[in-house]
């Protein structure tokens, strides 16, 4: 039995047990339309590639930039790049047609890189949280080294490859007169229990779970950044550090609520979908999924705008990196933003100066509670 499969195919017509609307592609749109939509969809593509592009320029081209939370950025941005690269046009023409143009190969291949790239995303994600995580509420702890961080994100690959091997493993290409379609055939799948197992089985490897992991790291790290007051005789070292990593949170805060705001309605989509296929007959329902699909893509544009707007790094980054337009000057502030960073001697004290901080503003804590149990 033949069933379609998540989340990345565009299979609103397609039907095993009504094959005539094989054969004709109910849901053509008047060319202003298609030109909009078509226009849409580039949009997304431009920005993506050239922001992402930029993103990965300045982290491997200026040592400063080189640190563990940005290495997971590249890995990131590289997702993002490659998703919109080869998922989100040739998802868009297939969409608009029901028509597969581009060969059992691509076929297979679409059925493999994009859950594979979304999952390097959020998992990358995922791992910056921990790594914040683990530098604010255990500063005193072993941090992640750049071999270590490689690792990390080679084991992110490598099970993101696994979970996506087996729609690739049985995507196919059927020709239905005068149409081809990419279709995922799960074998022995009746009716639908094992598409409906591996998609419940991704959206959770690949939306929730993470998403719980960060909501219960970045709670945990802003309760202790926002939460407690810091030192009075603390230092301005202190103060600074502690104003940067609320800067570097609330950052990655907004990334990964704009990530799940794009996702959701495209998970529920199909979510609805495996319970209930009539949706998929609705003559309006071609227009409602460009729309999701839309909407879950732009996800991969938007992040190089959200570091250039609540990072003065990137920022200053992003203007080096298209300084040869006119109305784009490069300050000399930008210039020492991106500079080498400083020598192991500051960077050491001014985290043994962190860690101190913390550890008297803790015992302080411990001290006033102690004080009330007396009281009391």
């Amino acid at each position: 039995m033949d069933t379609t499969s998540i989340p990345f195919l565009a299979t609103t017509i397609f039907y095993e047990d009504d094959v005539n609307d094989t054969t004709v592609n109910q849901f053509e749109q008047p060319d202003w339309q298609v030109g909009l939509w078509a226009i849409a969809y580039s949009l997304i593509v431009i920005v993506s590639v050239i922001g992402n592009v930029t993103v990965i320029w300045i982290i491997l081209a200026h040592k400063r930039m080189r640190t563990v939370t940005n290495y997971f950025i590249v890995n990131l941005a590289f997702s993002d790049v490659s998703m919109a690269t080869f998922n989100t046009a040739f998802n868009f023409v297939y969409a608009l047609h029901n028509d597969w143009y581009f060969g059992l190969g691509y076929c297979k291949f679409h059925n493999f890189f994009p859950i594979t790239a979304m999952f390097s995303s959020i998992y990358s994600m995922a791992a910056i949280a921990v790594d914040r995580y683990m530098a604010i509420i255990h500063p005193l702890k072993p941090r992640l080294s750049s071999t270590s961080t490689r690792i990390v994100i080679a084991l992110i690959w490598i099970v993101a490859c696994s979970l996506a091997f087996p729609q690739c493993f049985f995507a196919r290409t059927q020709f239905y007169p005068p149409r081809t379609v990419c279709m995922v055939e799960w074998p022995d799948d009746y009716g639908g229990v094992h598409q409906l197992i591996y998609q419940s089985a991704v959206i959770i490897l690949i939306y929730l779970l993470p998403l719980l992991v960060m909501l219960v790291t970045y709670s945990l790290v802003g309760h202790r950044l926002w939460g407690s007051e810091i030192p009075g005789e603390a230092s301005d070292h202190y103060q600074n550090q502690i104003q940067a990593k609320r800067k570097v949170v609330k950052m990655m805060i907004v990334v990964v609520v704009t990530f799940a705001i794009c996702w959701l309605p495209y998970h529920i989509y199909f979510i609805l979908g495996s319970f209930n296929r009539d949706i998929y007959k609705q003559h309006y329902i071609q227009q409602v999924y460009l729309a999701i699909f839309w909407l879950a893509m732009s996800s991969t544009m938007y992040n190089p705008i959200i570091y250039c707007c609540l990072n003065q790094r990137f920022r200053s980054g992003f203007r080096q990196a298209f300084r040869w337009c006119p109305f784009i000057k490069v300050s000399e502030e930008d210039n020492v933003e991106l500079q080498h960073m400083r020598t192991f001697q500051t960077t050491r004290s001014y985290r043994t100066e962190t860690t101190s901080a913390m550890a008297r503003n803790h015992t302080r804590e411990r001290e006033d509670t102690v004080s009330k149990l007396i009281k009391a």
